[in-house]
């Protein structure tokens, strides 16, 4: 999948299925797209996929075998395959559909999606220009690299990226710039509070980063690894009492055993780096996270502050 580097302006097309060609476009562009209905909301699943009877797509967090052709599972849906767009599976969709929706992660990109003025005057202040895109009551700013979503950072303040879509509103504005570690702060913190001593301490100095150039070797997609990496993130950052090694642990098992077929390099030292901080950060200390995360079979390259 191409990255987009800019979203050009709408060419002209007639007003019938207005949404589908525009969708194609998108498409074009590298962007995964999905219709929505009026409410701007996912359409609902085909009674095979219904409450999760068909065991889910292969990319979501609960990862199953579906491979539905209707625009079934939200944003796991998107695409940027033309055969499926204009498929018969998605056509009664298109005809409608209210408006469309891209998953940006799918796009290797991040929504800041600013809510109100008061969110707006804030990235102002705070984050590094980029895209701004206007939306009915805020701005989005767009930026390139993907991370885990996250509702509610801070007031009026959602971040879109992995396992999200976000409205298409417009091409926006100003050239689309790299993703701010101020960003990817506000959804996992380079500081935290140890529940048990209530003292502040921090991780390792420079967060790892996961990407293809630890990782060329590797057999999955992008997508793939960042999406599974992102749930496993997620389940260690949500054990704030008790049980974050023992998680870091299963997530570190089940990660290695996605990259056992791979013949490697797969950037397995910073996926391990990236669970022993998210486990740090809840309180486990970085000895034991350290020896969590290598039994469960992730190598770890040790991160020390001079």
């Amino acid at each position: 999948m191409t990255h987009p580097t800019d979203f050009p302006r709408d060419p002209a097309r007639p007003a019938l299925l207005q949404h589908l060609r525009t969708a194609l476009w998108l498409a074009e562009l590298g962007l995964p797209v999905l219709p929505l209905r009026e409410g701007k909301l996912p359409f609902g699943n085909c009674l095979d996929c219904t409450g999760s009877a068909c065991g889910d797509r292969p990319h979501m967090k609960a990862a199953g075998p579906c491979h539905c052709p209707a625009p079934c599972h939200g944003w796991a849906a998107a695409t940027t395959a033309p055969d499926i767009l204009t498929g018969p599976a998605w056509t009664l969709a298109w005809r409608q559909a209210g408006a469309i929706a891209y998953h940006p992660g799918g796009a290797h990109l991040t929504v800041v999606d600013l809510d109100n003025p008061d969110a707006v005057a804030w990235a102002r202040r705070n984050l590094p220009p980029t895209k701004v895109v206007p939306t009915t009551r805020g701005q989005h700013w767009i930026y390139r690299g993907a991370m885990q979503s996250a509702n509610h950072v801070r007031p009026g303040v959602d971040i879109k990226s992995l396992m999200a879509y976000a409205v298409w509103r417009g091409p926006g504005t100003g050239p689309i710039n790299a993703l701010p570690d101020r960003v990817r702060a506000l959804v996992v913190r380079e500081e935290s509070t140890r529940p048990l001593r209530g003292e502040v301490d921090s991780s390792s100095p420079g967060r790892a980063t996961w990407d293809r150039s630890v990782a060329t070797g590797c057999r999955h997609t992008d997508t793939f690894v960042q999406t599974g990496l992102t749930q496993g993130l997620a389940r260690v950052a949500a054990c704030r009492e008790q049980g974050a090694g023992s998680t870091a642990y299963g997530v570190a098992r089940f990660l290695a055993k996605q990259h056992a077929a791979c013949p490697g390099p797969c950037g397995l030292e910073t996926l391990g780096r990236l669970l022993i901080d998210a486990a740090v950060d809840v309180g486990v200390p970085e000895p034991y996270a350290e020896r969590a995360v290598t039994r469960g079979g992730l190598p770890v390259v040790a991160v020390r502050a001079s």
